[in-house]
């Protein structure tokens, strides 16, 4: 740049891109240059073409000012044009100009420009923008530390849409312990009360209803469109933070698979966009070139090193959940298969394993105890397809044209109490079985689905089960890195041997005479009570209650051991709930 010096004088009509140091993607097009037009707005070139990027900028007369040279990171302009970005259509390549500057050089052009655009773009996607609600939600948590209260409520707002039927679909992390519900249409001042019909743990989807029959006047159902594909132009609608009016943010497909939902703590079919997705997005709809509805908006990643990764949930989840409440009429949940799986791309794997060069599948490393599928299945059987279609070795099943997707897709699609047919490989031997999918048990669950948490107190400890929600209560978000070793491995490794085990810990000592010495115990799991082992929390309360020995005898993880005088313990019992303002002994639930 420091050898293109020029005179004082007239400034020159044709402004270089190198003079403002800016990317040449961001530089305006030579009208009279078809290929550079072609360079800016190919297909492959997703990103939209920031306004504030203009070469139009506009210097004083004089020397021209010393502008530094090209970086790999180009400077921000020092004015954010607050001109609102124009979607591109891929059927209008190349037919407007960048806007510049107010006032500037191409301002008309714009003006000229921009409303042909606006008019082919409004119909399709501003009639469904009336069917997007705003969601108020009043939550109310249970405090899984003291079990026998719960937290100070709070309020959040988020984003929905109706849906045929009278209904409005959302987020379900949106009215997770909800004590209210409000919705408010679009343009309008009034909030009405809602009624929620089902709540999704695992998809993130909620349903509700209003039974206002003037919330409906005016009011459309959203059409659901396919499945996109990638490089498709997504435009999501909602509420976000940053304002009180509806939001509308753009972007594109750049991926789908099978993503981990983290409200549900399970893995299912998601689109990822990079449209930006900020708090109070969640529910809102995302619409296709068409304004049908192809995802809900759920969750995005925050991290320094990415930027615009948002993640959808796509249309073939959310109807399988409206159809399971219609159905059920209750949400079910989504089946799994109930086995944890190694790949087999290792041939001297496959050979070990009696499987002929044109065989592939996955291996079966361990059975849930409490499965439909351990009656049937076995350790080292080799899954070779599912309903009929053959797995590959590295558990993947075709998808679409040039696409492959995890095999536990195909088990999402079914319903809870749904027949597959598994053809397996044991022994050289092909075996087909025919079995029943079923829903999966935790010994240690994601979620409490809105039911308090259970507790049971004697001689001021405090009995109750754990469950991630407690987890995350008593050492916070980085529970996996700061809870008891003991507990995280069972959380990740253990699974259940009956459908009713529960992990039960002494959560904490509530200090009083008779528990001198044991004030240190918290968080240690009950392993048996007077030689018995603990199945669950209920069975635990329903031993020390019609307990007649002398004592009462505890057994703790790290070989740790309890010991209290049965009738002095049940005395002491009462004057500590006293002490401490705890209206029961026992939670409602372990009553019954």
């Amino acid at each position: 740049m420091g050898e293109n010096k020029r005179k004082r004088g007239r400034k020159p009509k044709n402004t270089s891109p190198e003079a403002l140091d800016l990317p040449a993607t961001s530089s305006a097009p030579n009208n009279n240059n078809p290929s550079s037009m072609d360079e800016v707005f190919s297909v492959g070139n997703v990103e939209l073409i920031d306004t504030t990027a203009s070469p139009h900028y506009r210097r004083r007369r004089g020397r021209p000012k010393k502008l530094p040279k090209h970086s790999d990171k180009p400077e921000k302009p020092p004015v954010i044009s607050t001109t609102r970005r124009v979607p591109r259509s891929v059927d209008n390549v190349g037919d407007f100009m960048v806007p510049g500057e107010v006032g500037g050089p191409t301002a008309l052009a714009v003006a000229m420009e921009a409303g042909p655009v606006w008019d082919s773009v409004s119909p399709r996607v501003v009639p469904a923008m009336d069917s997007v609600v705003k969601v108020f939600c009043v939550h109310t948590e249970p405090n899984f530390s003291l079990p026998w209260q719960r937290k100070r409520q709070y309020s959040s707002s988020s984003s929905g849409f109706v849906i045929s039927g009278r209904r409005v679909l959302t987020n379900a992390h949106s009215v997770e312990h909800y004590t209210q519900v409000k919705l408010k249409k679009r343009g309008s001042d009034t909030k009405y009360l809602a009624k929620v019909l089902a709540i999704g743990t695992e998809c993130d989807i909620a349903m509700l209803t209003v039974d206002d029959d003037e919330f409906w006047q005016g009011m459309s159902p959203v059409k659901f469109g396919d499945l996109p594909t990638l490089q498709d132009a997504v435009t999501v609608v909602g509420y976000p933070i940053g304002g009180d009016t509806i939001s509308v943010t753009s972007g594109v497909v750049s991926r789908i698979e099978i993503l981990s939902y983290v409200h549900g703590s399970t893995e299912l079919l998601g689109l990822q966009i990079d449209a930006a997705i900020n708090s109070g997005n969640s529910g809102g709809p995302a619409f296709n070139h068409k304004g049908n509805c192809v995802g809900i908006a759920f969750q995005s990643l925050k991290h320094e090193d990415v930027e615009n990764i948002g993640y959808v949930i796509p249309t073939p989840v959310i109807k399988h959940f409206i159809l399971d409440y219609e159905k059920n009429g209750a949400y079910t949940g989504f089946p799994i298969l109930g086995v944890e799986w190694q790949k087999m791309e290792n041939p001297d794997l496959r050979m070990a394993t009696g499987m002929k060069p044109d065989q592939k599948g996955v291996r079966i490393r361990r059975i849930d105890p409490t499965a439909p599928e351990s009656k049937v299945l076995q350790a080292s059987d080799v899954i070779l397809s599912f309903d009929g279609i053959d797995i590959a070795n590295d558990g993947t099943v075709p998808f679409r044209h040039g696409e492959r997707i995890g095999f536990s897709y195909l088990v999402s699609q079914k319903y809870t109490g749904d027949n597959s047919v598994i053809k397996i490989l044991r022994n050289s031997e092909i075996f087909q079985f025919d079995i029943k999918l079923g829903s999966h048990k935790r010994l240690i669950p994601a979620h409490s689905k809105g039911r308090p948490p259970s507790y049971y107190i004697i001689a001021g400890f405090v009995f109750t089960t754990v469950s991630v929600p407690y987890l995350r209560s008593e050492y916070g978000k980085d529970y996996e890195y700061e809870a008891p070793v003991k507990l995280l491995e069972k959380l990740l490794h253990s699974l259940p041997q009956s459908p009713d085990e529960q992990l039960v810990v002494v959560s904490q000592v509530l200090v009083a005479d008779i528990n001198i010495g044991y004030e240190d115990i918290v968080n240690t799991q009950v392993l048996a009570f007077n030689g018995k082992p603990v199945k669950n929390l209920k069975s635990l309360a329903s031993m020390v209650e019609s307990c007649d020995d002398e004592y009462l005898k505890f057994d703790l993880e790290y070989d740790q051991i309890v010991v209290l005088n049965t009738k002095t313990a049940k005395a002491a019992t009462l004057d500590i709930l006293t002490t401490h303002c705890i209206p029961s002994a026992i939670s409602d639930d372990l009553k019954s």
